[in-house]
């Protein structure tokens, strides 16, 4: 159903995998100052991980970046040995995780903190707000041990040289609906207009060339995409007219249709693979710590489970998190991301980066030519699974 996207890079330039690498060095050599979690995050870290925390160590894949890889292993490992044992004495193990945007695609992260997942499976969980730009040097640094980030940044990151891998996809498809403002009725209204997106090559950037290339329309040259910073962003603009249509998602698209605003286009609903929400962490870390990455993954998938039985509990859980009371509008979001976003097993699927990977690799011979398999590990998914985790 969905072709493949040409993406004009002489008109929106894209970062490329030397900029990125020296990107993440240059936050890896900050890393001793952690990253201040934004005042949008409902629950900031007051400081930075305890030292029981296990930090990565340097892995064979970053050899291909020395700097990297030094980076790393300025932080010993935890033996996968000592984590069991802990756990088999009833002690909690310390794991710093962040979470790259206040979206309802990070709910199954929210259910497992607030629901007591990850405590019920032996996890003391520092979560953190740490936008998408920082939240990968925050895992290659080890600051944090786990991030639940957009697929299209991992890709982008391993293709340049960090030694990372996928555990799991909560959202395994891009749920967004094209907003515009009113006067355009369909997508072919938007020849000629201008459409924002958080930044070039992002998850928002993508699912946008997405849907207008399945409404025929040539992202390269019927439209101006103009990219505007983040979500929230782009929906000022659209509200102030600078742009006249963008990706949104529930339950912000329920608030924009109430102030007049159309949607014309569910992208969602037509169930095109994405990588939208994924759960990274440092190879190297996956590898010494196996046991505890189980557990995270564990209570993911309890978590999902818990949305799909629970929805009103969700409801609650989400409105926390996006500072919402709009009971109608999250019970509306949760009903729509069961039905068409969380999957009951998150598999991390070579599919589900192939529209990424396609726009990406247009001017990144890195990403073009990376076997994304590589940089995916569905093991752990499949465990909770054999156990009946997604039927509790």
């Amino acid at each position: 159903m969905f072709g493949r996207i040409p993406y004009n890079f002489a008109r929106t330039p894209m970062v490329t995998a030397g900029a990125l690498t020296a990107m993440l060095l240059a936050a890896c050599g900050s890393a001793a100052a952690p990253a201040s979690p934004s005042a949008a995050s409902p629950s900031p870290a007051t400081s930075a991980p305890a030292a029981s925390v296990a930090k990565p160590a340097a892995s064979a894949g970053a050899a291909a970046s020395p700097s990297l890889a030094g980076s790393a292993a300025a932080k010993p490992a935890t033996s996968a040995s000592a984590a069991a044992s802990g756990a088999a004495s009833g002690q909690t193990t310390k794991l710093a995780v962040s979470y790259s945007a206040i979206v309802p695609m990070t709910l199954p992260v929210w259910v497992a903190n607030d629901e007591g997942m990850f405590k019920q499976n032996g996890l003391d969980v520092q979560l953190t707000y740490i936008e998408s730009s920082k939240g990968i040097p925050a895992v290659i640094s080890g600051e944090t041990q786990v991030a639940n980030i957009g697929g299209p940044e991992t890709l982008s990151a391993v293709a340049g040289g960090a030694d990372l891998i996928t555990v799991a996809c909560e959202s395994p498809t891009w749920p967004f609906v094209m907003q515009v403002v009113p006067g355009i009725n369909s997508m072919q209204d938007l020849k000629g207009k201008k459409i924002g997106v958080s930044n070039f090559g992002s998850t928002s950037d993508i699912a946008t060339r997405i849907a207008l290339q399945h409404e025929n329309l040539d992202p390269n040259k019927d439209v101006a995409i103009i990219a505007v910073g983040s979500a929230s962003n782009r929906l000022a603009a659209l509200k102030s007219g600078a742009i006249q249509g963008g990706m949104s998602y529930p339950p912000d698209s329920y608030t924009l249709e109430a102030q007049g605003f159309k949607t014309i286009f569910d992208l969602g609903a037509q169930h095109p693979a994405g990588s939208t929400a994924t759960d990274i962490m440092q190879r190297s870390w996956l590898n010494a710590n196996r046991p505890v990455a189980q557990k995270y993954v564990d209570s993911l998938v309890q978590a999902i489970a818990s949305i799909k039985k629970n929805k009103t509990a969700a409801a609650q859980v989400l409105g926390k998190y996006m500072k919402s009371d709009d009971q109608a509008a999250l019970g509306k979001t949760v009903d729509y991301f069961v039905q068409n976003v969380f999957p009951a097993l998150p598999d991390a699927k070579p599919d589900q980066y192939t529209d990424a990977q396609q726009i990406l690799g247009a001017s990144n011979t890195p990403v073009k030519s990376y076997n994304v398999s590589t940089m995916l590990d569905d093991s752990l998914v499949q465990n909770a699974g054999s156990r009946g985790l997604d039927k509790q």
